[in-house]
């Protein structure tokens, strides 16, 4: 086996997983400023300017991230998206770097990494700002150390692992689940040996070290990130799938082709005689799946789990036909079938069409307009319908704001229903002279109403019936109404006059975390 220093990255065995990162970093580069900012994104540029060891929806690390990006790149969509793109290219490496410790050589590497480049919920994730980029990265390399471990009975690796995992916990609360999977794996199979060694203990202790700063967080805000996640589960916000549709998202997701790579190297981990040393992380990959369809977790939670069953599917098909000579057809169809399917899926993830021409190119598919969300509703799929509309509808905002007398404009407040127009007014509406947006949804709430006090207020994202209830007076102003946006952001823009309750008694009560 290789060993673990620096220069084992850069030997020619890895040349396909660094020419397969190269690509992937180019090709996310070259579209993903052809749409514009996403919703989520909006609300993370806002995050990165309240930086803390908590947030209501989220953990610290990524707002951070963010904060060091913007300081370096700037706030364009191609800054923005730098760093996804490189977690993308990493991930393909570390592919390569599993495969490898799993026993493979030049072309399991570079089928498991072109597994990974091909996957449409790899390349999606890379798009857009998120935590979902970083996540594989810590996943997998906690994975690889592990491998390392194994290969070189040397358990004082794990302390990497419970790093990169501590990390990972900084960055998504979901980790947690993945940890639950890894440990479960590790106490069925021969790892359980390890629980008797001092790293592992080291290792765990690394992993709590790590987390007491956003576990501080939480109990000051009373686990404020528990009481979202159980509205979350309470009003049934997202789609939840019974086991063999769940499974089913698995292979739509990860190119379904791919089915014949990741399956494979599932059944290497499980009953391959030189696979069985590492079913550590079969195990784990069957635990985590097993807690997520009982937990109804969204189908894409489990994408930064499949490099590695990618990694060990490149080295089955190595192995199977290193020894039998008439399959050699293989290495040539493999890779040209998964790089020409890839790129006819490539559409569904990338911002390479037109946004009018997606939703035909989506039924000639068969697909049609997927759904991760019970009340979604558009003509776009939700990761590209939250990229529209944005900067239109401030500039509508500021139509209403500026059309306002001045001593009247002093005093009036931009009250956003959601984090995307409350990012939206953030982001977009400083060059309008709009002061910053006030919002009850998620972190927002904790920003508080500013300096205002009821007296008027541009409501976004209200009803009526709701505005007229806790306004004295309401009036209509336009409509948002913006083609390829998500349905909650077709509205008319209210204005309110004069809250019913001081400002402090109502902000309570519009409290939304969800």
């Amino acid at each position: 086996m290789t060993d673990l220093k620096p220069q084992s990255w850069l030997s020619t065995d890895l040349a396909a997983a660094w020419l397969l990162a190269a690509a992937a970093l180019l090709l996310q580069m070259a579209t993903n400023g052809r749409y514009g900012y996403f919703r989520d994104e909006l609300y993370y540029l806002a995050l990165s300017h309240h930086l803390d060891w908590g947030y209501v929806d989220l953990a610290p690390m990524a707002p951070f991230a963010l904060f060091i990006s913007r300081s370096l790149f700037g706030e364009s969509l191609h800054a923005l998206r730098l760093l996804p793109a490189l977690a993308l290219a990493t991930e393909i490496l570390i592919t390569g770097l599993i495969a490898r410790e799993l026993g493979g050589r030049r072309f399991a590497i570079f089928v498991g990494c072109l597994a990974v480049f091909v996957s449409p919920v790899m390349l999606g994730n890379a798009t857009r700002f998120s935590m979902n980029p970083f996540e594989p990265l810590f996943w997998m390399g906690a994975i690889y150390f592990v491998l390392a471990a194994i290969n070189r009975n040397r358990p004082d690796l794990l302390v990497w692992s419970g790093l990169l995992l501590g990390l990972g916990l900084e960055n998504k609360h979901s980790t947690a689940f993945f940890l639950i999977g890894l440990t479960f794996a590790l106490l069925v199979t021969k790892q359980r040996r390890w629980f008797r060694s001092k790293w592992l203990w080291i290792a765990a202790a690394v992993i709590v070290l790590l987390c007491i700063p956003n576990l501080i967080w939480q109990y000051r805000h009373d686990f404020a990130t528990w009481v979202d996640l159980s509205n979350v589960k309470r009003i049934h916000k997202n789609v939840e799938l019974p086991p063999l549709p769940f499974v089913k998202q698995q292979i739509m997701m990860l190119l379904p082709v791919n089915v014949i790579v990741w399956m494979a190297g599932l059944g290497f981990l499980l009953f391959h005689s030189e696979g069985k040393r590492y079913r550590v992380l079969a195990a784990t990959y069957g635990a985590f799946l097993a807690l997520m369809m009982y937990l109804h977790g969204k189908d894409y939670y489990l994408a930064p789990i499949y490099p590695m069953l990618f990694a060990a599917g490149g080295v089955f098909w190595e192995k199977l036909i290193s020894s039998h000579s008439g399959l050699r057809w293989i290495k040539v169809a493999l890779p040209v079938v998964l790089v020409i399917l890839g790129a006819v899926a490539s559409p569904i993830v990338l911002p390479i069409l037109p946004p009018d021409r997606l939703g035909p190119y989506l039924q000639r598919l068969g697909i049609g307009v997927t759904r991760t969300e019970t009340h979604m509703t558009s003509d776009l799929p939700q990761h590209f319908a939250d990229e529209f509309g944005w900067p239109e509808m401030v500039a509508q905002v500021a139509a209403v704001y500026n059309a306002m007398p001045p001593g009247e404009r002093a005093r009036a407040g931009i009250l956003a229903g959601n984090y995307g127009s409350a990012g939206a007014i953030d982001f977009f509406g400083p060059q309008y002279g709009l002061p910053k947006s006030i919002s009850a949804h998620q972190n927002y709430y904790y920003w508080g109403f500013r300096q205002y006090t009821g007296e008027t207020l541009i409501m976004l994202n209200w009803e009526l019936d709701d505005a007229q209830y806790w306004c004295q007076n309401v009036e209509e102003g336009p409509k948002i109404d913006e083609p390829y946006t998500m349905g909650w952001e077709h509205y008319t823009i209210l204005i309110c006059h004069g809250l019913k309750r001081p400002m402090a008694e109502a902000w309570p009560h519009f409290k939304t975390w969800n």
